[in-house]
């Protein structure tokens, strides 16, 4: 089919307010949050589940590139077009207006679309005392719960490690480039598309009988965690045993729906922030409250000094944002500063970036914005950890804590933060994700490219600090740690000097987490970024044989494949 009837057949089926064509409407949804962008046919934006399946049919029948994208909020360019250089159209098929959660048992499970977020899921599971799998940093920037699953997102959450279900509704093109519609929701809702997808979004099903024997959570992450002597890292992106289907798919295939666990909330929380010069000691104390506590803490989240300050200075913005006007209103900033971006930055005579540059000046305005406490820390110490328990974890949280630090004051300190400043240490440590970013864009000028890496260490692993050869150190303007302390997976964001071959210093890098027995991504999909390991690249042509749906991933091929004789 030629352009234009193909989408005269998507306006057709969602009208034309809900297509875009255009290059400055689809700018936006063309461009990655960091980094990577490419050409498209066209944006849609539908509205129910019957109508994107009757979409994918369009693109399929008319030999389509598809993309499905929901709140492209992802750091590795895995839900946005990569370059220009596709042997066919690309489509992208944005899910966000399709955002029902259906509760299950009680909202013991529960059933979510594509576009549903966590932040969504969050309210409605309060009444309950129950939350979703992540409650922390993602979930403020308006993450669906999908992209979640198809990306192997891990979260802050120690209790319950990578986001994993084994029960989902997805469309897939088959060997013979037939589109399939696969139910693994363990709910009987028909035999054809349009029955399936129509049943499941009128709820024609029961609510509160809802039984399965598959897992819908990595409910075994616990003991995995746990086992600080082993060789290996406790999750990261490739893991076999977390590639099923919609889990780890990285939109290798259309997913509709998901059925996941949900969680009890606790009945108390408290947050130490703990500060020390000695990175054996934050060692000592992963591996003892680890092996020996009888309850694990929520959460433990790392921040060297260095990240630290440029979360304060190039973080404000988005901590006073947040704190002031709620995680509700990020998401719609996000998206207004996006489109702003794309008409300002056409613009020859305005300075590049305008919209961060003004953020960035206001947000200097204002007073400080981080307790006294805290404050002192980053003067006194250099490793940073926040550190929540909840119910009778907190007694033994208490009495380690008080003995580890009374013994040798030189081993560091903590505070038991007010509620106060719990909340402003984890807007702290939520700004640090896109305050490198910030950093880089207003000195770009003067710096070269930001290199984000998300790695997984072993778990045995002691040398956690990094010690970079001054092979690679000479490159390097700032580097800047921060990650998910117990579960071992660390963002490490390096600005580079100016002139830099920002790809030489990155396999240069990779070539030295590969000696450490290191994984990565540990928490992203691996997008356009990383090279998919042999496992990984075995499940997406196993979901995808005509590499249909977002080619090029993981560094495979962007053509068509031929499977018909597979």
């Amino acid at each position: 089919m030629r352009s234009t009837d193909v989408i005269e057949r998507f306006i057709s089926i969602i009208g034309e307010d809900n297509v875009a064509t255009h290059p400055q409407q689809t700018e936006h949804y063309r461009k990655g949050w960091r980094s990577g962008e490419g050409e498209a046919l066209a944006v849609l934006f539908p509205k129910t589940l019957l109508a994107c399946w009757q979409l994918l049919e369009v693109c399929v029948e008319a030999n389509c590139i598809i993309i499905m994208q929901a709140a492209k909020t992802g750091l590795t360019e895995g839900s946005t077009p990569n370059g220009n250089d596709y042997d066919r159209p690309v489509v992208i098929i944005n899910t966000l207006a399709m955002d029902e959660i259906v509760l299950l048992n009680g909202a013991m499970q529960i059933i979510s679309f594509p576009g549903a977020t966590l932040h969504k899921l969050e309210g409605m599971l309060k009444p309950f005392k129950r939350a979703p799998h992540s409650v922390i940093g993602s979930s403020c920037l308006g993450a669906s719960i999908v992209g979640g699953i198809a990306n192997n997102s891990g979260g802050a959450l120690i209790k319950r490690g990578p986001a994993y279900t084994e029960l989902s509704l997805f469309a897939q093109v088959d060997k013979f480039g037939k589109l399939q519609l696969v139910n693994h929701l363990g709910i009987e809702l028909g035999e054809s598309p349009e029955e399936i997808l129509t049943n499941l979004t009128n709820g024609n099903f029961d609510k509160t009988q809802y039984q399965t024997s598959r897992k819908a959570s990595a409910s075994d992450y616990d003991s995995i965690v746990r086992d600080v002597d082993a060789n290996t890292p406790s999750r990261y992106n490739a893991d076999p045993s977390r590639l099923f289907e919609a889990s780890g798919c990285a939109g290798k295939i259309a997913v509709f729906a998901v059925v996941l666990d949900t969680f009890p909330m606790p009945e108390q929380e408290q947050t130490f922030y703990i500060g020390t010069n000695d990175a054996s000691v934050l060692t000592e104390l992963r591996q003892h409250m680890l092996k020996h506590f009888t309850h694990l803490p929520e959460v433990a989240e790392y921040l060297h000094r260095d990240m630290f300050d440029i979360a304060d200075k190039y973080g404000k913005d988005t901590f006073l944002s947040i704190y002031h006007l709620g995680t509700s209103f990020l998401p719609k900033l996000f998206a207004a500063k996006g489109r702003v971006d794309a008409v300002l930055n056409k613009v020859s005579f305005l300075p590049s970036f305008l919209s961060d540059r003004i953020m960035q000046a206001v947000s200097t305005l204002f007073p400080d914005h981080l307790p006294k406490p805290i404050r002192a820390f980053r003067d006194k110490y250099e490793h940073h950890l926040i550190l929540k328990v909840s119910d009778e974890g907190i007694e033994e949280a208490q009495q380690y804590l008080s003995a580890l630090f009374k013994q040798d004051n030189a081993k560091g300190a903590y505070i038991t933060c007010t509620e106060n400043e719990a909340q402003k240490a984890f807007l702290l440590r939520f700004a640090a994700a896109g305050a490198a970013v910030r950093y880089q864009t207003l000195k770009d000028k003067s710096v070269g490219d930001i290199l984000a890496l998300d790695i997984a260490l072993r778990r045995n692993d002691s040398q956690w600090v990094e010690k970079l050869p001054a092979s690679i150190a000479q490159h390097i303007d700032k580097s800047l740690y921060y990650g998910h302390f117990f579960c071992h997976v660390f963002h490490q964001d390096y600005v580079l000097k100016k002139g830099v071959d920002a790809k030489k210093v990155k396999q240069d890098m990779l070539m030295l987490l590969d000696s450490k027995g290191a994984k990565y991504p540990a928490e992203h999909n691996v997008g356009h970024l990383y090279q998919a390991e042999d496992a990984l690249v075995e499940f997406y042509k196993s979901l995808d044989p005509t590499n249909t749906f977002n080619p090029g991933v993981g560094g495979m091929e962007k053509h068509k494949r031929n499977c018909s004789c597979c």
